[in-house]
Protein backbone atom coordinates (compact mmCIF):
# COMPACT_ATOMS: atom_id res chain seq x y z
CA UNK A 1 0.00 0.00 0.00
CA UNK A 2 0.43 3.55 -0.40
CA UNK A 3 2.28 5.46 2.25
CA UNK A 4 0.32 7.31 4.71
CA UNK A 5 -0.62 10.70 3.47
CA UNK A 6 -0.16 13.86 6.02
CA UNK A 7 -2.50 16.91 4.85
CA UNK A 8 -1.55 20.51 4.84
CA UNK A 9 -3.97 23.03 3.48
CA UNK A 10 -3.56 27.08 3.77
CA UNK A 11 -4.93 29.44 1.48
CA UNK A 12 -1.93 31.29 1.65
CA UNK A 13 0.98 29.93 -1.08
CA UNK A 14 3.79 30.97 0.51
CA UNK A 15 2.97 29.61 3.94
CA UNK A 16 1.11 26.58 2.31
CA UNK A 17 4.73 25.79 0.74
CA UNK A 18 6.73 26.56 3.86
CA UNK A 19 4.46 23.89 6.48
CA UNK A 20 4.60 21.07 2.91
CA UNK A 21 8.53 21.94 3.29
CA UNK A 22 9.39 21.32 6.61
CA UNK A 23 6.77 18.29 7.17
CA UNK A 24 8.39 16.86 3.88
CA UNK A 25 12.00 17.14 4.97
CA UNK A 26 11.30 15.52 8.65
CA UNK A 27 8.62 12.36 7.66
CA UNK A 28 9.15 12.52 3.78
CA UNK A 29 10.49 9.27 3.61
CA UNK A 30 7.59 7.55 5.34
CA UNK A 31 4.33 9.46 4.76
CA UNK A 32 3.42 11.03 1.40
CA UNK A 33 2.73 15.02 1.71
CA UNK A 34 -0.11 16.65 0.28
CA UNK A 35 -0.46 20.07 0.33
CA UNK A 36 -3.88 22.22 -0.97
CA UNK A 37 -4.75 25.54 -1.14
CA UNK A 38 -8.21 26.11 0.48
CA UNK A 39 -10.93 23.88 2.45
CA UNK A 40 -12.21 22.79 -0.65
CA UNK A 41 -9.02 21.84 -2.73
CA UNK A 42 -8.40 19.73 0.56
CA UNK A 43 -12.08 18.15 0.88
CA UNK A 44 -11.45 16.94 -2.96
CA UNK A 45 -8.20 15.26 -2.17
CA UNK A 46 -9.06 13.63 0.67
CA UNK A 47 -12.28 12.08 -1.12
CA UNK A 48 -9.59 10.68 -3.69
CA UNK A 49 -7.12 8.83 -1.14
CA UNK A 50 -10.87 7.40 0.24
CA UNK A 51 -11.58 5.94 -2.61
CA UNK A 52 -8.16 4.54 -3.04
CA UNK A 53 -8.41 2.78 -0.09
CA UNK A 54 -5.46 4.87 1.30
CA UNK A 55 -4.88 6.38 5.11
CA UNK A 56 -4.75 9.71 6.33
CA UNK A 57 -2.79 10.15 9.28
CA UNK A 58 -2.47 13.73 10.23
CA UNK A 59 -4.51 16.96 9.30
CA UNK A 60 -2.29 20.53 9.10
CA UNK A 61 -5.17 23.52 8.70
CA UNK A 62 -5.30 26.98 8.70
CA UNK A 63 -7.87 28.71 10.73
CA UNK A 64 -7.98 31.94 8.85
CA UNK A 65 -9.64 30.41 5.21
CA UNK A 66 -12.42 32.19 3.09
CA UNK A 67 -15.51 30.18 1.91
CA UNK A 68 -14.40 27.47 4.67
CA UNK A 69 -12.17 28.14 7.68
CA UNK A 70 -10.17 25.72 9.34
CA UNK A 71 -12.28 24.37 11.83
CA UNK A 72 -15.21 23.95 9.43
CA UNK A 73 -12.64 21.90 7.12
CA UNK A 74 -11.90 19.53 10.02
CA UNK A 75 -15.00 18.76 10.94
CA UNK A 76 -16.13 18.00 7.74
CA UNK A 77 -12.66 16.00 7.48
CA UNK A 78 -13.63 14.11 10.25
CA UNK A 79 -16.82 12.21 8.34
CA UNK A 80 -13.94 11.10 5.67
CA UNK A 81 -11.00 10.20 8.46
CA UNK A 82 -12.09 9.68 11.48
CA UNK A 83 -8.99 8.64 13.04
CA UNK A 84 -6.87 11.20 11.55
CA UNK A 85 -4.56 13.36 14.18
CA UNK A 86 -6.43 17.03 13.60
CA UNK A 87 -3.74 20.12 14.39
CA UNK A 88 -5.07 23.98 13.75
CA UNK A 89 -2.88 26.60 13.02
CA UNK A 90 -3.34 29.93 13.99
CA UNK A 91 -2.07 32.93 14.65
CA UNK A 92 -2.30 34.56 18.37
CA UNK A 93 -5.52 36.23 18.05
CA UNK A 94 -6.56 33.41 17.08
CA UNK A 95 -6.43 30.96 20.33
CA UNK A 96 -9.90 31.53 21.36
CA UNK A 97 -11.27 29.93 18.21
CA UNK A 98 -8.43 27.37 18.55
CA UNK A 99 -9.63 26.43 21.93
CA UNK A 100 -13.39 26.23 20.92
CA UNK A 101 -12.34 23.65 18.06
CA UNK A 102 -11.23 21.27 20.65
CA UNK A 103 -14.71 20.73 21.31
CA UNK A 104 -16.14 21.33 18.32
CA UNK A 105 -13.69 18.76 16.16
CA UNK A 106 -12.38 16.71 18.80
CA UNK A 107 -8.64 18.54 18.09
CA UNK A 108 -5.75 17.41 19.41
CA UNK A 109 -3.43 20.59 19.01
CA UNK A 110 -3.25 24.02 18.17
CA UNK A 111 0.20 25.46 16.92
CA UNK A 112 0.98 29.31 16.95
CA UNK A 113 1.98 30.56 13.40
CA UNK A 114 5.32 31.34 12.65
CA UNK A 115 6.30 27.27 14.12
CA UNK A 116 10.17 28.10 13.64
CA UNK A 117 12.42 26.76 14.44
CA UNK A 118 10.22 23.42 13.40
CA UNK A 119 12.37 21.33 15.47
CA UNK A 120 11.04 22.62 18.60
CA UNK A 121 7.93 24.06 17.60
CA UNK A 122 6.72 21.42 15.23
CA UNK A 123 7.99 18.33 14.64
CA UNK A 124 8.03 17.75 18.55
CA UNK A 125 4.28 17.64 18.04
CA UNK A 126 3.92 15.99 15.00
CA UNK A 127 6.20 13.55 15.91
CA UNK A 128 3.60 12.62 19.36
CA UNK A 129 0.41 12.52 17.28
CA UNK A 130 1.83 10.30 14.52
CA UNK A 131 2.94 8.20 17.33
CA UNK A 132 -0.60 7.99 18.23
CA UNK A 133 -2.25 7.70 15.26
CA UNK A 134 0.53 4.53 14.60
CA UNK A 135 -0.94 2.82 18.04
CA UNK A 136 -4.09 3.13 17.28
CA UNK A 137 -5.52 -0.84 16.38
CA UNK A 138 -7.12 1.15 13.26
CA UNK A 139 -3.91 2.60 11.35
CA UNK A 140 -2.63 -0.74 10.70
CA UNK A 141 -6.16 -1.76 9.02
CA UNK A 142 -6.19 -1.44 5.11
CA UNK A 143 -9.72 -1.48 3.39
CA UNK A 144 -12.30 -4.37 4.38
CA UNK A 145 -14.84 -4.65 1.24
CA UNK A 146 -18.48 -5.74 2.34
CA UNK A 147 -20.42 -7.47 -0.75
CA UNK A 148 -24.07 -8.08 -0.46
CA UNK A 149 -27.47 -7.19 -1.06
CA UNK A 150 -28.73 -3.44 -0.38
CA UNK A 151 -31.93 -4.80 0.97
CA UNK A 152 -30.57 -8.09 2.79
CA UNK A 153 -30.79 -7.98 6.81
CA UNK A 154 -27.57 -10.00 7.01
CA UNK A 155 -25.75 -7.83 4.79
CA UNK A 156 -26.97 -4.76 6.55
CA UNK A 157 -25.88 -6.52 10.22
CA UNK A 158 -22.16 -7.08 8.91
CA UNK A 159 -21.88 -2.97 7.81
CA UNK A 160 -23.89 -2.45 11.09
CA UNK A 161 -21.43 -4.13 13.18
CA UNK A 162 -17.89 -2.51 11.91
CA UNK A 163 -19.53 0.91 11.83
CA UNK A 164 -20.54 0.51 14.92
CA UNK A 165 -17.44 -1.02 16.11
CA UNK A 166 -15.21 2.04 13.97
CA UNK A 167 -13.75 -0.62 11.75
CA UNK A 168 -13.28 1.12 8.41
CA UNK A 169 -14.78 -0.66 5.47
CA UNK A 170 -15.89 -0.16 1.61
CA UNK A 171 -19.54 -1.52 0.98
CA UNK A 172 -20.25 -2.72 -3.26
CA UNK A 173 -23.58 -4.06 -3.98
CA UNK A 174 -23.43 -7.32 -5.04
CA UNK A 175 -24.91 -5.89 -8.89
CA UNK A 176 -22.04 -3.61 -9.04
CA UNK A 177 -19.42 -4.46 -11.30
CA UNK A 178 -16.82 -4.24 -8.06
CA UNK A 179 -18.99 -6.52 -6.21
CA UNK A 180 -19.76 -9.16 -8.79
CA UNK A 181 -15.49 -9.26 -9.67
CA UNK A 182 -14.94 -9.56 -5.75
CA UNK A 183 -17.62 -12.80 -6.23
CA UNK A 184 -16.20 -14.44 -8.66
CA UNK A 185 -12.39 -14.38 -7.31
CA UNK A 186 -13.66 -16.04 -4.22
CA UNK A 187 -15.95 -18.43 -5.48
CA UNK A 188 -19.49 -17.10 -3.93
CA UNK A 189 -22.99 -17.14 -5.10
CA UNK A 190 -25.38 -14.60 -4.64
CA UNK A 191 -27.01 -17.20 -2.27
CA UNK A 192 -24.48 -16.67 0.13
CA UNK A 193 -24.10 -13.18 0.80
CA UNK A 194 -22.68 -11.29 2.39
CA UNK A 195 -19.21 -11.63 1.96
CA UNK A 196 -16.68 -9.99 3.47
CA UNK A 197 -13.09 -9.45 2.25
CA UNK A 198 -10.68 -8.56 4.62
CA UNK A 199 -7.73 -6.01 4.82
CA UNK A 200 -5.47 -9.18 4.27
CA UNK A 201 -7.51 -10.68 1.66
CA UNK A 202 -9.34 -13.43 3.38
CA UNK A 203 -12.85 -14.13 2.27
CA UNK A 204 -15.48 -14.46 4.92
CA UNK A 205 -18.59 -16.14 3.73
CA UNK A 206 -21.96 -15.07 5.72
CA UNK A 207 -19.65 -14.17 8.80
CA UNK A 208 -20.66 -13.99 12.13
CA UNK A 209 -19.97 -11.42 14.52
CA UNK A 210 -17.64 -13.28 16.41
CA UNK A 211 -16.16 -13.98 12.57
CA UNK A 212 -15.90 -10.25 11.71
CA UNK A 213 -14.67 -9.33 15.23
CA UNK A 214 -11.83 -12.10 14.96
CA UNK A 215 -10.47 -11.73 11.29
CA UNK A 216 -10.39 -7.65 11.86
CA UNK A 217 -8.47 -7.34 14.83
CA UNK A 218 -10.74 -7.13 17.59
CA UNK A 219 -9.40 -9.17 21.13
CA UNK A 220 -12.35 -12.02 21.64
CA UNK A 221 -10.32 -14.11 24.57
CA UNK A 222 -9.61 -12.84 27.94
CA UNK A 223 -6.08 -13.15 28.64
CA UNK A 224 -6.56 -14.40 32.56
CA UNK A 225 -8.98 -15.93 33.86
CA UNK A 226 -9.33 -13.92 36.96
CA UNK A 227 -9.70 -9.91 37.72
CA UNK A 228 -10.36 -7.95 40.57
CA UNK A 229 -13.28 -6.42 38.04
CA UNK A 230 -15.49 -7.71 35.57
CA UNK A 231 -17.91 -5.19 33.75
CA UNK A 232 -20.59 -6.69 31.82
CA UNK A 233 -21.87 -4.08 28.74
CA UNK A 234 -19.31 -1.15 27.26
CA UNK A 235 -21.58 1.64 27.11
CA UNK A 236 -21.03 4.83 28.86
CA UNK A 237 -21.33 3.51 32.56
CA UNK A 238 -19.28 0.10 31.87
CA UNK A 239 -16.83 2.71 29.91
CA UNK A 240 -16.60 5.02 33.08
CA UNK A 241 -16.24 1.99 35.46
CA UNK A 242 -13.39 0.48 33.44
CA UNK A 243 -11.09 3.72 33.24
CA UNK A 244 -11.81 4.42 36.47
CA UNK A 245 -10.85 0.73 38.06
CA UNK A 246 -7.53 0.03 35.38
CA UNK A 247 -6.31 3.78 35.83
CA UNK A 248 -6.61 2.82 40.01
CA UNK A 249 -4.20 -0.43 39.56
CA UNK A 250 -7.82 -2.93 39.31
CA UNK A 251 -7.21 -5.88 37.35
CA UNK A 252 -10.03 -5.32 34.76
CA UNK A 253 -12.04 -6.83 31.71
CA UNK A 254 -14.65 -4.90 29.90
CA UNK A 255 -17.20 -7.92 28.00
CA UNK A 256 -19.67 -6.53 25.16
CA UNK A 257 -21.89 -8.22 22.97
CA UNK A 258 -22.64 -5.86 20.18
CA UNK A 259 -20.02 -2.58 20.41
CA UNK A 260 -18.65 -0.58 22.40
CA UNK A 261 -21.19 2.67 23.50
CA UNK A 262 -24.07 0.90 23.42
CA UNK A 263 -27.28 3.59 22.48
CA UNK A 264 -25.05 6.33 23.28
CA UNK A 265 -22.56 5.62 21.10
CA UNK A 266 -24.96 5.99 18.34
CA UNK A 267 -25.70 9.44 18.63
CA UNK A 268 -24.71 11.51 16.07
CA UNK A 269 -24.42 14.41 17.97
CA UNK A 270 -25.08 15.08 21.91
CA UNK A 271 -25.04 18.70 23.21
CA UNK A 272 -25.74 18.26 26.85
CA UNK A 273 -22.65 16.48 27.92
CA UNK A 274 -20.43 18.42 30.33
CA UNK A 275 -17.66 20.03 28.95
CA UNK A 276 -18.47 19.65 25.06
CA UNK A 277 -20.61 23.08 24.51
CA UNK A 278 -20.34 22.49 20.74
CA UNK A 279 -21.75 19.02 20.96
CA UNK A 280 -19.83 15.72 20.49
CA UNK A 281 -20.97 12.74 18.36
CA UNK A 282 -21.69 9.42 20.23
CA UNK A 283 -18.99 7.63 18.56
CA UNK A 284 -16.06 10.23 19.50
CA UNK A 285 -16.85 9.88 22.91
CA UNK A 286 -17.03 6.43 23.01
CA UNK A 287 -13.76 5.79 21.16
CA UNK A 288 -12.42 8.39 22.99
CA UNK A 289 -13.14 6.44 26.34
CA UNK A 290 -12.21 3.15 24.90
CA UNK A 291 -8.87 4.23 24.19
CA UNK A 292 -8.41 5.59 27.81
CA UNK A 293 -9.72 2.64 29.22
CA UNK A 294 -7.25 0.57 27.23
CA UNK A 295 -4.33 2.77 28.01
CA UNK A 296 -5.04 2.30 31.48
CA UNK A 297 -4.67 -1.60 31.07
CA UNK A 298 -8.04 -2.78 30.89
CA UNK A 299 -9.21 -5.61 28.58
CA UNK A 300 -11.82 -5.07 25.89
CA UNK A 301 -13.52 -8.51 25.16
CA UNK A 302 -15.97 -7.82 21.82
CA UNK A 303 -18.75 -10.30 20.37
CA UNK A 304 -19.08 -12.03 23.61
CA UNK A 305 -22.49 -12.79 24.92
CA UNK A 306 -22.60 -12.51 28.55
CA UNK A 307 -25.72 -15.41 29.59
CA UNK A 308 -25.20 -16.00 33.62
CA UNK A 309 -23.97 -14.90 36.82
CA UNK A 310 -22.79 -17.18 39.99
CA UNK A 311 -21.82 -16.12 43.09
CA UNK A 312 -19.62 -18.93 44.38
CA UNK A 313 -17.75 -18.00 47.75
CA UNK A 314 -16.11 -14.74 46.99
CA UNK A 315 -15.79 -15.07 43.50
CA UNK A 316 -18.09 -13.82 40.91
CA UNK A 317 -18.19 -16.28 38.15
CA UNK A 318 -19.48 -14.98 34.52
CA UNK A 319 -20.88 -17.24 31.93
CA UNK A 320 -20.49 -16.77 28.38
CA UNK A 321 -22.69 -18.46 25.17
CA UNK A 322 -20.30 -20.68 24.67
CA UNK A 323 -19.84 -22.28 27.74
CA UNK A 324 -16.66 -20.82 28.91
CA UNK A 325 -16.47 -18.47 32.20
CA UNK A 326 -14.31 -15.78 33.62
CA UNK A 327 -14.30 -15.06 37.04
CA UNK A 328 -13.42 -11.86 39.32
CA UNK A 329 -14.01 -10.43 42.67
CA UNK A 330 -16.44 -7.76 41.70
CA UNK A 331 -18.60 -7.06 38.76
CA UNK A 332 -20.34 -3.97 37.57
CA UNK A 333 -23.54 -5.08 35.69
CA UNK A 334 -23.22 -2.25 32.69
CA UNK A 335 -25.71 -3.81 30.19
CA UNK A 336 -27.91 -0.70 29.34
CA UNK A 337 -31.61 -0.80 27.54
CA UNK A 338 -32.62 -1.45 24.38
CA UNK A 339 -35.48 -0.20 22.28
CA UNK A 340 -38.93 -1.85 21.95
CA UNK A 341 -39.63 -3.42 19.12
CA UNK A 342 -42.82 -1.97 17.09
CA UNK A 343 -46.00 -4.85 16.87
CA UNK A 344 -47.70 -3.17 14.03
CA UNK A 345 -48.52 -5.77 11.44
CA UNK A 346 -45.63 -6.19 8.80
CA UNK A 347 -42.61 -4.43 10.09
CA UNK A 348 -40.92 -7.55 12.17
CA UNK A 349 -40.21 -9.40 8.57
CA UNK A 350 -38.98 -5.74 7.53
CA UNK A 351 -36.29 -5.29 10.26
CA UNK A 352 -33.26 -4.43 8.95
CA UNK A 353 -34.78 -4.09 5.69
CA UNK A 354 -36.13 -0.60 5.83
CA UNK A 355 -37.37 -1.38 9.56
CA UNK A 356 -34.49 -0.06 12.06
CA UNK A 357 -34.34 0.24 15.82
CA UNK A 358 -31.63 2.99 16.81
CA UNK A 359 -29.88 4.98 14.60
CA UNK A 360 -28.39 3.15 11.92
CA UNK A 361 -26.24 6.02 11.09
CA UNK A 362 -25.17 3.77 7.97
CA UNK A 363 -28.24 4.04 6.73
CA UNK A 364 -27.82 7.89 5.74
CA UNK A 365 -26.53 8.79 3.07
CA UNK A 366 -28.83 5.83 1.10
CA UNK A 367 -31.93 8.09 2.44
CA UNK A 368 -30.58 11.23 0.43
CA UNK A 369 -33.56 12.95 -1.61
CA UNK A 370 -36.27 10.62 0.42
CA UNK A 371 -38.82 10.68 3.02
CA UNK A 372 -38.16 9.19 6.14
CA UNK A 373 -40.22 8.29 9.39
CA UNK A 374 -38.89 8.40 12.95
CA UNK A 375 -40.70 7.06 15.69
CA UNK A 376 -39.74 8.40 19.14
CA UNK A 377 -40.23 11.62 21.14
CA UNK A 378 -37.38 11.25 23.02
CA UNK A 379 -33.29 12.83 22.86
CA UNK A 380 -32.11 9.69 20.81
CA UNK A 381 -35.49 10.18 18.35
CA UNK A 382 -34.71 14.16 18.15
CA UNK A 383 -30.71 13.45 17.61
CA UNK A 384 -31.35 11.41 15.01
CA UNK A 385 -33.35 13.46 13.39
CA UNK A 386 -31.66 16.34 13.23
CA UNK A 387 -28.83 14.07 11.79
CA UNK A 388 -31.00 12.44 8.86
CA UNK A 389 -32.07 15.96 8.16
CA UNK A 390 -28.79 16.63 6.25
CA UNK A 391 -29.46 13.52 3.93
CA UNK A 392 -33.24 12.86 3.51
CA UNK A 393 -35.67 14.98 1.83
CA UNK A 394 -37.98 15.10 4.76
CA UNK A 395 -38.09 13.92 7.79
CA UNK A 396 -41.23 13.01 9.66
CA UNK A 397 -40.81 12.40 13.71
CA UNK A 398 -44.46 10.47 14.68
CA UNK A 399 -45.38 10.96 18.07
CA UNK A 400 -48.53 9.43 19.88
CA UNK A 401 -48.41 12.76 22.49
CA UNK A 402 -49.00 16.28 21.46
CA UNK A 403 -45.75 18.17 22.27
CA UNK A 404 -41.88 16.66 21.66
CA UNK A 405 -41.33 18.82 25.06
CA UNK A 406 -42.89 16.29 27.14
CA UNK A 407 -39.80 14.50 26.49
CA UNK A 408 -37.52 15.87 24.70
CA UNK A 409 -34.55 18.27 26.15
CA UNK A 410 -35.13 21.66 24.82
CA UNK A 411 -32.07 22.38 22.97
CA UNK A 412 -33.41 19.68 20.40
CA UNK A 413 -37.10 20.50 20.54
CA UNK A 414 -35.79 24.08 19.52
CA UNK A 415 -33.62 22.95 16.96
CA UNK A 416 -36.14 20.81 15.41
CA UNK A 417 -38.46 23.64 15.41
CA UNK A 418 -35.77 25.77 13.05
CA UNK A 419 -35.11 23.23 10.82
CA UNK A 420 -37.24 23.44 7.32
CA UNK A 421 -36.65 19.60 6.73
CA UNK A 422 -38.13 18.22 9.70
CA UNK A 423 -41.96 17.69 10.43
CA UNK A 424 -43.66 16.49 13.59
CA UNK A 425 -46.18 15.03 13.53
CA UNK A 426 -48.63 14.79 16.74
CA UNK A 427 -51.15 11.97 17.90
CA UNK A 428 -49.93 9.19 15.01
CA UNK A 429 -48.96 6.15 15.27
CA UNK A 430 -47.64 3.58 12.78
CA UNK A 431 -50.30 0.72 11.76
CA UNK A 432 -49.20 -1.16 9.31
CA UNK A 433 -45.86 -1.82 7.02
CA UNK A 434 -45.62 -3.31 3.78
CA UNK A 435 -43.55 -4.08 1.30
CA UNK A 436 -41.78 -6.17 -1.30
CA UNK A 437 -38.33 -7.40 0.09
CA UNK A 438 -37.93 -4.37 1.74
CA UNK A 439 -40.35 -1.70 3.29
CA UNK A 440 -42.20 0.12 0.72
CA UNK A 441 -44.99 1.81 2.62
CA UNK A 442 -46.49 2.49 5.89
CA UNK A 443 -50.26 2.98 7.22
CA UNK A 444 -50.24 5.66 9.99
CA UNK A 445 -53.29 6.35 12.18
CA UNK A 446 -54.58 9.12 13.82
CA UNK A 447 -54.52 8.07 17.90
CA UNK A 448 -57.46 10.81 18.76
CA UNK A 449 -59.79 10.08 15.84
CA UNK A 450 -58.74 6.57 14.49
CA UNK A 451 -58.41 7.73 10.35
CA UNK A 452 -55.55 5.71 8.90
CA UNK A 453 -53.58 6.73 5.74
CA UNK A 454 -51.22 5.60 3.61
CA UNK A 455 -47.40 7.09 3.01
CA UNK A 456 -44.91 5.38 1.27
CA UNK A 457 -41.54 5.16 2.24
CA UNK A 458 -38.57 3.22 2.35
CA UNK A 459 -37.06 4.11 5.99
CA UNK A 460 -38.42 4.31 9.41
CA UNK A 461 -36.48 4.41 12.25
CA UNK A 462 -37.96 3.33 16.04
CA UNK A 463 -36.84 4.69 18.93
CA UNK A 464 -39.75 3.94 21.52
CA UNK A 465 -39.20 2.87 24.76
CA UNK A 466 -36.57 1.34 27.00
CA UNK A 467 -36.32 -2.50 27.77
CA UNK A 468 -33.17 -3.63 30.17
CA UNK A 469 -30.97 -6.19 29.32
CA UNK A 470 -30.89 -8.63 32.34
CA UNK A 471 -33.09 -11.40 30.99
CA UNK A 472 -29.70 -13.58 31.45
CA UNK A 473 -29.42 -12.92 35.10
CA UNK A 474 -32.41 -14.94 35.75
CA UNK A 475 -33.11 -14.93 39.81
CA UNK A 476 -29.75 -14.37 40.98
CA UNK A 477 -30.27 -10.48 41.03
CA UNK A 478 -33.16 -8.51 42.31
CA UNK A 479 -35.02 -6.59 40.04
CA UNK A 480 -38.26 -4.77 39.83
CA UNK A 481 -40.87 -5.72 38.20
CA UNK A 482 -39.81 -4.21 34.54
CA UNK A 483 -36.53 -5.94 35.39
CA UNK A 484 -33.77 -3.07 36.31
CA UNK A 485 -31.91 -4.17 38.77
CA UNK A 486 -32.69 -3.07 42.38
CA UNK A 487 -29.85 -1.37 43.89
CA UNK A 488 -28.61 -0.18 47.49
CA UNK A 489 -31.53 1.07 49.59
CA UNK A 490 -34.11 -0.30 46.89
CA UNK A 491 -33.19 -3.58 48.19
CA UNK A 492 -34.73 -2.49 51.59
CA UNK A 493 -37.91 -3.63 52.53
CA UNK A 494 -39.84 -1.51 55.67
CA UNK A 495 -35.76 -1.78 56.57
CA UNK A 496 -35.05 -5.87 56.25
CA UNK A 497 -32.19 -6.70 53.78
CA UNK A 498 -33.02 -8.96 50.91
CA UNK A 499 -33.44 -12.51 50.95
CA UNK A 500 -29.97 -14.64 51.06
CA UNK A 501 -27.87 -11.32 51.75
CA UNK A 502 -24.71 -12.55 53.77
CA UNK A 503 -22.94 -9.56 55.12
CA UNK A 504 -23.75 -7.73 58.48
CA UNK A 505 -24.23 -4.00 56.98
CA UNK A 506 -26.92 -2.79 54.53
CA UNK A 507 -25.95 -3.00 50.65
CA UNK A 508 -23.93 -0.13 49.08
CA UNK A 509 -25.69 2.26 47.11
CA UNK A 510 -25.09 0.90 43.49
CA UNK A 511 -24.68 -2.45 44.94
CA UNK A 512 -27.33 -5.61 43.75
CA UNK A 513 -28.90 -7.93 46.10
CA UNK A 514 -25.77 -10.02 45.29
CA UNK A 515 -22.47 -8.69 47.78
CA UNK A 516 -19.93 -7.33 45.34
CA UNK A 517 -21.71 -7.15 42.31
CA UNK A 518 -22.87 -3.33 41.73
CA UNK A 519 -25.24 -2.06 38.97
CA UNK A 520 -24.42 1.38 36.91
CA UNK A 521 -26.50 2.82 34.49
CA UNK A 522 -29.62 2.31 32.11
CA UNK A 523 -29.75 -1.03 33.73
CA UNK A 524 -29.99 0.18 37.13
CA UNK A 525 -33.60 0.84 38.52
CA UNK A 526 -34.83 4.69 39.15
CA UNK A 527 -31.46 6.03 37.13
CA UNK A 528 -31.12 8.91 35.35
CA UNK A 529 -31.35 8.12 31.90
CA UNK A 530 -28.56 10.60 30.34
CA UNK A 531 -24.77 9.66 29.46
CA UNK A 532 -23.39 11.78 32.09
CA UNK A 533 -25.18 10.36 34.56
CA UNK A 534 -24.31 6.67 33.23
CA UNK A 535 -20.18 7.34 33.27
CA UNK A 536 -20.61 8.93 36.84
CA UNK A 537 -22.03 5.37 37.86
CA UNK A 538 -19.87 3.86 36.55
CA UNK A 539 -16.92 5.70 38.62
CA UNK A 540 -19.38 5.84 41.85
CA UNK A 541 -19.88 2.09 41.69
CA UNK A 542 -15.77 1.34 41.22
CA UNK A 543 -14.99 3.54 44.50
CA UNK A 544 -17.57 0.66 46.19
CA UNK A 545 -15.77 -1.26 45.08
CA UNK A 546 -12.73 -0.53 46.62
CA UNK A 547 -14.89 -0.44 49.86
CA UNK A 548 -15.73 -3.79 48.97
CA UNK A 549 -12.72 -5.26 48.19
CA UNK A 550 -11.12 -3.73 51.45
CA UNK A 551 -14.05 -4.74 53.68
CA UNK A 552 -13.41 -7.86 56.15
Amino acid sequence: MANPAILTVDDDPAVSRAVARDVRRQYGDHYRVVRANSGDEALQALKEIKLRGEQVALLLADYRMPQMNGIEFLEAAMDLFPMARRVLLTAYADTDAAIDAINVVDLDHYLLKPWHPPEEHLYPVMDELLGAWLASPDSAVAETRIVGHRWSAPSFAARDFLARNLVPYRWLASDEPDGQRLLAAAGVTEAELPLVVTADGKALVMPTELDLATNVGMSVTPASDFYDLVVVGAGPAGLGAAVYAASEGLRTVLVEREATGGQAGQSRRIENYLGFPDGVSGAQLTERARRQALKFGAELLSTREVVGLDAAGATRLVRFGDGTTIAAHTAVLATGVTYRRMEAPGLAELTSRGVYYGSAATEARACEGADIYIVGGANSAGQSAVYFAKFARRVNILIRGDDLRRSMSQYLVDQIAAADKITVHPFTEVAEGGGEGHLERLTLRDTRTGESRLVETSWLFVFIGAEPRTDWLGSIVARDARGFVLTGPDLLVEGRRPAGWSLSRDPYHLESSVPGVFAAGDVRAESVKRVASAVGEGAMAVSLVHRYLESP
